[in-house]
């Protein structure tokens, strides 16, 4: 163990107002005795303080999110004063901030410490008022007319982590902002005051700011029951929030908006941080939706619909074909149910690079402006320029922000909105004697087979994604699945569909019969590399929805196996 990494932890060890962590970092520098040691265990504590104190968590457009321990490249009390101070350094005193918090480990802990510093800096804290899903903390930062917005939260990441997102309203660096994360260059300025903070021990603490009261909530659900969800309401659900936050509210936002109150999965309906039932807390998994197919299978139930842990996300299952629908499927189920309940011209339609193609073909069948933006919310909540009105967008990893005439009340993705456009969808469906399978197969007639899978190789070392997308930029393929490379585009310097610079690769291909696509993007908050595919075919009216379904289905698999043998890296599915 390098000496300075010894040092670090002492000084860290000096500043850590939590007791937990100095007695885990305490017990680690034992552990790792003196440099020299051959003992196995104190040379695997020594590699686990250079990871700890080697490097720290990088604060960007999706905030901090790491696994929860002490020191700087963790989760923990000192890294979120840090952050908090920082934060209250950039925006300066006399500001309002709205902070919430889910019920993962600690989160309530870190909101208060937030808040303190805040406080103690000047500024304004309001909390909400109990662990609440993150789109409500992005619908407080515009109700109470706040300037930003802090959300502790890991979201779908795995028990041991933890995470910070910040949230914006007003003009900042040229860009309006309306209760939306932030993007660059707001990311860099916060991290470059989160690096000028010193020890937070010198940090002046002032009270825990102010506490909600439950009006914030009841202005929420007012407001996401007053979006286009149909006039039906007669569908069985069964839902599970994931052990996550996500419960009381879309119980609450059911009940209010009239439909049949869901039937909850009960070994998963109570927040609980450790998450039991589920290997990964992120509906996207496998397995992660089994227990709520098996109550819905059992019940006969019409959907299933997931929130994920902090109730950003929502997933949608049919019990009786016993299989999830993609997070492209619902996206463009959702896109033409929101279009055929607005009215206007001005209506936009927005979806992420890495989502199916499928949109820009429902935008335009219905006259409406669409637009891709790089992934992630804090884009595609962003877009949208004169004489266009944003109200729908999605991006394929299940997040979902519905609009009205009225305007969108979270500037986010929110899987409790979407849970009831998609029970509203559902049950307009039923009363039509058809099934969601239906709406989609209708879709494929009109618009094509749009088949998309996701790939998702998880790594132990960050390096590894970084070679292979070296690897690919210096020898791009030329040949996919029997499929010629017509287009390779690299977004790494910007200018490509006029989009920042992003670290994401684009290859287009054609086929006899359906055109493709390929997008690999490393993953913005686990240590992922991303693979979207996607294959398109029309659909011949002769041999209809089923048969092209299948040679779709083949075409995207052999394009599976080219990709997971180009990437080297033992690809599996997300």
């Amino acid at each position: 163990m390098a000496d300075s990494h010894r040092s670090q932890a002492e000084e860290w060890l000096a500043q850590d107002p939590d007791p937990d962590t100095r007695a885990e970092l305490t017990a680690l520098l034992e552990r790792a005795g003196k440099d020299g040691s051959v003992d196995g265990d104190a040379a695997a504590a020594r590699a686990e303080l250079a990871d700890r104190f080697g490097s720290r968590l990088e604060f960007g457009t999706a905030g901090l999110r790491g696994a929860m321990g002490a020191g700087p490249n963790r989760m923990n009390r000192v890294t979120v004063m840090r952050a908090a101070a920082g934060l209250a350094s950039w925006l300066g005193p006399g500001r309002t901030v709205v902070i919430g918090y889910d019920a993962r480990h600690k989160s309530d802990v870190f909101a208060r410490d937030t808040a303190e510093v805040l406080t103690g800096a000047g500024l304004r804290a309001l909390l909400l008022p109990r662990p609440m899903p993150t789109p409500l903390l992005a619908f407080a930062v515009r109700d109470t007319g706040a300037d930003a917005g802090v959300m502790v939260t890991a979201s779908h990441n795995p028990p041991q982590d933890n995470g910070y997102k910040v949230y914006l309203r007003g003009e900042y660096d040229g860009g309006r902002y309306d209760g939306s994360q932030i993007v660059p260059p707001v990311d860099a300025e916060i991290s470059a005051a989160i690096d000028a903070v010193g020890p937070v021990g010198s940090l002046p603490l002032g009270d825990g700011g102010e506490l909600l009261d439950e009006g914030v909530l009841e202005r929420y659900l007012d407001a996401v029951t007053a979006l286009p969800l149909g006039p039906a309401r007669a569908v069985g659900v069964v839902y599970t929030p994931m052990h996550g936050v996500g419960g009381e509210t879309l119980l609450a936002a059911f009940a209010r908006a009239g439909f049949p109150p869901p039937a909850v999965v009960a070994e998963q309906a109570e927040p609980d941080p450790d998450f039991p039932t589920v290997a990964f807390p992120n509906p996207e998994e496998p397995g992660a939706l089994d227990l709520a197919l098996a109550q819905g299978t059992r019940t006969g139930a019409d959907l299933i619909i997931a929130n994920d842990p902090d109730a950003d996300r929502c997933a949608v299952a049919l019990p009786a074909e016993g299989r999830h629908l993609t997070g492209d499927e619902v996206g463009a189920l959702l896109a033409e149910h929101v279009l055929r309940n607005t009215a206007g011209a001005d209506r936009l339609v927005v979806t992420s690079i890495v989502s199916s193609s499928i949109l820009a073909r429902i935008a335009a069948a219905h006259g409406v402006h669409h637009a891709e933006t790089l992934t992630g919310f804090k884009w595609l909540a962003r877009a949208g320029g004169p004489g266009e009105r944003n109200i729908y967008g999605y991006e394929e990893a299940l997040g979902y922000c519905v609009g009205s005439d009225g305007g969108r009340p979270v500037h986010d993705k929110d899987g409790i909105s979407a849970a009831l456009a998609v029970a509203g969808l559902a049950a307009e469906a039923r009363r039509g004697g058809r099934t969601l399978r239906d709406l989609l197969d209708e879709q494929a007639a009109a618009y094509g087979v749009h088949a998309t899978e996701q790939l998702s190789v998880r790594v132990e070392r960050l390096a590894e994604i970084a070679a292979a997308m070296r690897r690919l930029r210096a020898e791009p393929p030329a040949e996919l699945a029997e499929r010629a490379v017509v287009r390779a585009e690299d977004f790494g310097e910007g200018g490509v569909d006029g989009l920042p610079p992003s670290d994401v690769l684009r290859y287009r291909l054609n086929g006899p019969g359906s055109t493709a696509r390929v997008i690999v993007r490393p993953s913005g908050t686990e240590p992922k590399l991303k693979c979207y595919l996607e294959v398109v075919r029309p659909v011949d009216p002769a041999e209809g929805v089923a048969a092209a379904r299948a040679r779709a289905a083949d075409e995207l698999a052999a394009l599976r196996a080219a990709v997971t043998a180009l990437l080297g890296l033992g690809a599996a599915g997300a």
